[in-house]
């Protein structure tokens, strides 16, 4: 008989990009003694916890598949049935180039300098509300599956705010998801104070979050799906580029905060300075496809193009299932990232 493996997930935001990490999840789910414990998301990690965490619950391991199918059916729909049909056969590299070059979204890039969501007024609609609202938010929230933390970014204090259990609702999600450039900030009660709080994105503050994972209920494995590039080569040079990387950058801060924490209390465990046992030792696992990542940018984060979804899909999947067969056999007993050469 198989012993159970068990990990905790950290699933990053970063808009349609996220369709890797539905990838990534959908082969961890054909894993039958692969257990996930926990999930932290912000952002589309946020809707991909929401999706596994409702599907475990209404139907296992293939009701997981199924929810996170029917979210990011949801999620390519989003746009101009047109657009879909205009584009049907092109090659998804061909569409990413495109993207890249069409004119119209650097006039879009300088409007939200310009502009504001709150100048729509009684006009206002965030669109990705009537995809939050299709969970079942009894599910989501249930006792049955992973323990779920969604990450947002209080407005008044710039601190991370984690939703949990009852708290995680459609304004819970939809907060984790709010570019203010794009989005009016989402207002929920803080029940400690009893203030109506207003939040942004969760990647300005725990992209995702990783604390909550520090808990002795959840095993010592945190795995991340990265979909926001560590490092490019290359210097930015055009406004989009330079957007971009800022993009990046800004939400890959607070993950290696933490990272580098980790690091830290590793080095002081392995030296003697802490006793095991003092500090959860937590492993770290890491699920990436930065080579490919870096020829996306902010645009095709907006544009839930499916013939890009799915290949973004594929990906997450192919890069799941090289972590599988690689590193597999690690989960319980050591990390598979390098912490020290990643801040050396």
């Amino acid at each position: 008989m198989n012993v159970k493996k068990r990990i905790n997930l950290a699933l990053q935001g970063g808009g349609a990009h996220g369709a890797f990490t539905w990838g990534v999840l959908d082969r961890f789910l054909e894993e039958e003694d692969l257990e996930i414990a926990a999930i932290t998301g912000t952002s589309a990690g946020a809707l991909n916890g929401a999706a596994f965490k409702a599907g475990i619950a209404h139907g296992g391991r293939d009701g997981a598949k199924h929810c996170l199918d029917q979210l990011w059916q949801r999620m390519g729909a989003l746009r101009d049935q047109r657009m879909h049909q205009w584009f049907a056969g092109v090659d998804a590299a061909a569409l990413i180039d495109l993207f890249e070059r069409l004119v119209p979204y650097t006039p879009m890039d300088m409007m939200s300098q310009l502009s504001s969501p709150y100048h729509l007024g009684p006009f206002y609609k965030n669109p990705l509300q009537a995809v939050v609202e299709k969970f079942n938010f009894e599910e989501v929230c249930c006792d049955d599956g992973p323990a779920l933390f969604v990450c947002a970014t209080s407005v008044r204090t710039g601190k991370v705010r984690i939703f949990k259990k009852h708290e995680i609702s459609t304004q819970a999600i939809l907060a984790s998801a709010c570019l203010p450039s794009l989005f009016q900030a989402v207002e929920i009660e803080d029940p400690k104070t009893q203030r109506v709080e207003a939040y942004w994105d969760g990647g300005y503050s725990g992209n995702p979050a990783l604390f909550p994972l520090f808990n002795k209920q959840f095993p010592s494995d945190v795995l991340v799906v990265n979909i926001n590039p560590l490092e490019r080569d290359k210097i930015p040079k055009s406004p989009q580029e330079i957007q971009n990387r800022v993009n990046e950058i800004s939400f890959n801060s607070s993950l290696l905060r933490e990272l580098r924490a980790i690091s830290f209390v590793q080095r002081l465990l392995e030296n003697g300075t802490l006793k095991r046992g003092d500090m959860q030792e937590v492993f770290v696992h890491m699920v990436a496809d930065d080579e490919m990542m870096r020829k996306l940018s902010v645009t095709t984060k907006m544009v839930p193009v499916p013939q890009i979804l799915n290949r973004l899909k594929e990906a997450g999947r192919k890069r799941a299932d090289h972590f599988l067969a690689n590193h597999k056999q690690d989960i319980g007993n050591r990390s598979t990232v390098d912490l020290d050469a990643m801040f050396n």
